[in-house]
């Protein structure tokens, strides 16, 4: 499973969470707590918004302890909203546009989960995928095929453009279906990060498995989401609850707020992950 954060605040330089914390990325790059695969080394990738309505990224294949270039890229880099991603890949190859985030117009996204049985259902759900946004499909990941399939209910539209949590929801119920529904499907697990340069977004969402641990942290500054905790101060770290969604919006108070509302069931049917981090 992979291994990501994800800010949004005040404007401060990328390593005050990607490199400099005790248990920061690129520590969980080579040692995760809470995940399944304890080492991401499949490739890392950075996306931030700056200047430009569209987003920065920087992505690389090789793992994110060994590159030198990280550390500086993550000093000089200031933003007010970033992503970073060290990824532990399920299946497809370690190329570079396979590497999150993935990013199209202002949208950037990137993902921890699972689709179960993937290389059957990856017709269907790169289906799902409007024509006019296919040409920006350059990987092979599940992970991009959602984004790009979330895109495609509304969030790109010029006529009728949804909310990016009710288009999030609708392309969940319809990948939820793919895979068999939540009564004996195949398992999908979605933990994942969707920004538009002003906005953040991140959900929490499992069918037919446990979810993936996701956390927040509200400062001053601004919050931080992360898959897994950042330092050993456990009790500063809020778990967001399994089929919710954390909402960071621009000079709003951040909120936590269910999937049900938008449509979208409880499906997740075992224990939720639990803190594993040693004191």
């Amino acid at each position: 499973m992979c291994r990501w954060i994800a800010y949004r605040g005040r404007t401060i330089p990328l390593e005050h969470y990607v490199t400099e914390p005790a248990h920061s990325l690129v520590s969980q790059s080579i040692k995760a707590l809470e995940s399944t695969a304890s080492t991401n080394g499949d490739g890392f990738g950075l996306g931030w918004y700056g200047d430009h309505p569209e987003p920065g990224r920087f992505r690389e294949v090789q793992p994110a302890w060994s590159d030198e270039n990280l550390r500086y890229i993550c000093r000089h880099l200031h933003s007010h909203l970033f992503f970073a991603h060290v990824r532990a890949a399920t299946g497809t190859p370690i190329t570079r546009p396979n590497c999150h985030p993935f990013a199209c117009g202002p949208w950037l996204f990137m993902h921890n989960g699972y689709v179960g049985d993937w290389a059957r259902l990856r017709r269907p759900i790169e289906a799902l995928i409007p024509d006019e946004l296919y040409p920006s499909r350059n990987g092979t990941t599940d992970s991009e095929a959602l984004f790009l399939a979330i895109l495609g209910q509304g969030l790109m539209a010029s006529e009728v453009k949804r909310d990016p949590i009710t288009a999030t929801a609708l392309a969940l119920a319809k990948v939820t279906e793919l895979v068999g529904g939540i009564e004996g499907g195949h398992p999908f697990r979605f933990t994942a990060a969707l920004a538009d340069g002003r906005d953040l977004y991140a959900f929490r969402y499992a069918a037919n498995d446990a979810a993936n641990s996701m956390y927040y942290r509200q400062s001053a500054d601004g919050v931080v989401v992360v898959s897994e905790p950042l330092d050993k101060e456990h009790a500063t770290w809020t778990p967001v609850p399994d089929n919710s969604v954390v909402i960071a919006r621009k000079d709003e108070l951040v909120e936590v707020v269910s999937l049900k509302e938008f449509g979208l069931a409880r499906t997740s049917r075992l224990p939720q992950l639990q803190l594993q981090m040693s004191a």
